[in-house]
């Protein structure tokens, strides 16, 4: 869902971001651009999701301790509040990119804390399973900056369309299937480990991985668009946000095929 978030920020124009700019009080050119003091840039894109990366394994190392290694290992009683304040800063940093700056970096640690205490629970279940699913993601985040950046896959506005939309649709489907099973109800074959499932995890990997690409895309225009520098922890973000759904849908996806 980090593609929408980035879509709220940008708009995709130089339009947007230059409307973004004027609302927070900058002055413009008769070019219509807006004139600020600094501007967005991949370098400082680059430290913010670096920052946000560090406070995220700080999170991680917090959640992982918050597990016993038990026959039957039990997930920390403050999961489901961590996971909903971390869904709430999400909204946040969406609805104020001006917030960023601050959301950010408690959205990480707060998605640290919950990741650390899942990813325990699976490495005491599937040994070797956590480094396996890290360097996954490591290696498919290389594999989609390489397409982006050498244009292999170009991001068209069908492309960013279809992706979007896919995206959305897999929120909903994930938020009926909570709602459910608080009902005691799951939905048959999706989370079995069975070849349906398999697919399925496979399927929604991919498109993980494509929003990755959507994510450069609105960068690099919100870079061309010089929107301002507090952008850069905006963008993000948007990136943390996609890479803490890959790494989960990756572990997901090496569970089925270990199970």
């Amino acid at each position: 869902m980090s593609n929408p978030v980035l879509e709220r920020g940008f708009g995709g124009t130089q339009a947007a971001a230059t409307a973004d700019a004027a609302a927070a009080g900058h002055d413009f050119q008769t070019t219509g651009s807006p004139i600020v003091a600094e501007s967005m840039s991949v370098g400082g894109v680059s430290r913010a999701t670096g920052f946000m990366l560090l406070v995220l394994l700080a999170g991680g190392l917090v959640g992982w301790n918050q597990v016993t290694a038990t026959e039957s290992p039990e997930l920390p009683v403050f999961l489901l509040p961590a996971i909903l304040v971390g869904f709430g800063l999400a909204i946040a940093g969406t609805v104020k990119p001006e917030w960023a700056r601050f959301v950010g970096p408690l959205y990480a640690v707060v998605q640290g804390y919950v990741l650390g205490a899942i990813s325990r629970v699976y490495e005491l279940a599937w040994s070797g399973i956590v480094l396996q699913a890290v360097m996954a993601t490591i290696l498919t985040t290389i594999v989609m900056v390489a397409l982006y950046a050498t244009r292999t896959i170009r991001v068209t506005e069908k492309l960013r369309s279809v992706v979007v939309g896919a995206t959305i649709a897999v929120a909903v489907f994930y938020l009926l299937s909570f709602v459910l099973s608080l009902f005691g109800t799951s939905v048959p074959l999706v989370w079995d480990s069975g070849m349906f499932g398999i697919l399925f995890s496979v399927a929604v990997v991919a498109l993980a991985a494509f929003n990755l690409l959507l994510d450069f895309d609105l960068i690099e225009r919100g870079v061309a668009a010089r929107a301002p520098a507090s952008y850069d922890w905006f963008a993000a973000l948007g990136i943390m946000i996609t890479l803490v759904w890959l790494y989960l849908e990756i572990l997901r996806l090496l569970s089925k095929l270990r199970d």
